[in-house]
């Protein structure tokens, strides 16, 4: 019987909670969308949507869908998963989802608990931090379609939702159990439905976890996912077929991260930008330059490299030329041809960078079902699909994720 259902708003979250799920010994698999048939031996689903960035109403009657779905499994406990740097645009959708959720599974309140200590997330006295700076002093304020300026997460979730927003801090989590007990019961006596959860590090994670084992609905990002009580020995699901043969790394995140991977990668493997003035104006006749120049270089065996940007000022420039929303957009549809190509010519290995893109690359390859296999680095596992009776391994990275060296060192953890 599957116990715990997850929905998560973008596909890398979806398999950055899987992930971590599978490290607590549970049988996990994520599914593309509302599993729409059984889904046997598993210990919890994770239905991956791509909500992230569309309109409140359609986040939210999506999330609803993959509920339905998911109790139809007989699951009794649910997970929104959104991701640990709080993205959302300003009207929503982390609030209009979590409100849909709480009245869906009766649930009396909820937590909102995005942090994630071991990749740098953590939260104090309601801000969120990456690494040692703010939220809104890190990287993400310049992120192209949500970008967060404002760190404090009971103001930005407090505009979103019609419910009441609390606190758990810091001293009552460190007091202990009957101190938590207490605040909780006096947010509740004072109407608050979501609480947010300082929380520096998994000690702290463990207090929020023991403090919200009774509840049938969590939201928030993976981290909380790895002080679940571990329900096996071993996470036999880690165990995947790997396909053979090169990798081609398709990057369309513009984060930090994701530029300082590619600029290490470019010294070290055959690499390619696309365009966008070249992709907006004939889309087909550039991707298909772009797969014949991989296609010469995967031939003798060697990985590659497609990226949308090479550094900040190629973003900025893209934006200024052609529009954020537009731009973006065009990379993500080019990103995705390019994966279908390439898969199409034989290619069966794909790292790919960014929530969006990597949604747009799993639907253009039609694959329905990921099972987890290996964790290359904190949220970011190796995964397994199967594609016209092949098996593909795919990597579906945040672009916060990973050190620099990631796109050139995934091979080694399959």
């Amino acid at each position: 019987m599957t116990e715990l259902g997850c929905i998560a708003d973008d596909f890398t979250g979806a398999t950055d909670l899987a992930g971590n799920l599978v490290a607590t010994g549970r049988r996990t698999v994520v599914t593309v969308g509302p599993p729409d048939a059984p889904v046997p031996d598993t210990d919890a689903v994770v239905v991956a949507l791509k909500t992230r960035t569309v309109a409140a109403d359609a986040a939210v009657a999506a999330a609803l869908g993959a509920h339905r779905a998911l109790a139809a499994l007989g699951c009794t406990r649910f997970w929104f998963k959104y991701c640990s740097t709080f993205d959302s645009t300003p009207l929503g959708n982390i609030g209009p989802v979590t409100d849909a959720l709480l009245a869906a599974t009766g649930a009396p309140w909820t937590v909102a608990c995005p942090a994630f200590p071991a990749a740098g997330r953590t939260v104090y006295q309601g801000h969120l931090f990456v690494g040692d700076r703010l939220l809104s002093e890190s990287g993400m304020r310049e992120h192209p379609l949500t970008p967060m300026t404002d760190s404090d997460l009971l103001r930005v979730l407090g505009a979103q939702t019609s419910h009441r927003v609390g606190l758990l801090p810091y001293a009552a989590l460190r007091a202990g159990g009957d101190a938590v007990r207490r605040h909780l019961e006096g947010l509740a006596r004072d109407g608050v439905r979501i609480v947010v959860t300082d929380t520096l590090d998994t000690q702290d994670l463990s207090a929020v976890e023991r403090a919200t084992r009774h509840l049938p609905l969590l939201t928030g990002g993976s981290g909380l996912a790895l002080a679940l009580p571990r329900a096996r020995a071993a996470a036999t699901a880690t165990d995947i077929e790997a396909a053979p043969g090169p990798t081609a790394v398709l990057a369309g995140s513009v984060s930090q991260a994701t530029l300082a991977q590619i600029a290490h990668a470019r010294e070290r493997m055959p690499h390619r930008r696309l365009d966008p003035a070249e992709v907006l104006a004939a889309p087909e006749q550039a991707v298909a330059r772009t797969v014949s120049w991989a296609r010469a270089h995967l031939a003798t065996r060697r990985s590659v490299l497609i990226h949308s940007a090479g550094e900040r000022a190629d973003v900025v420039r893209a934006q200024a030329d052609f529009g954020a929303g537009r731009a973006g957009e065009a990379m993500e549809r080019a990103l995705a041809r390019c994966a279908r190509g390439l898969a199409d010519a034989g290619v069966r290995r794909f790292v790919v960078a960014g929530g969006e893109t990597s949604g747009a690359v799993v639907e253009a390859l039609g694959v329905r079902l990921l099972r987890i296999g290996p964790a290359i680095a904190p949220g970011v596992p190796w995964t397994a699909a199967r594609r016209r009776g092949r098996t593909l391994n795919l990597v579906l990275k945040s672009g916060n994720f990973g050190g620099e060296d990631l796109f050139t060192t995934t091979e080694e953890h399959l």
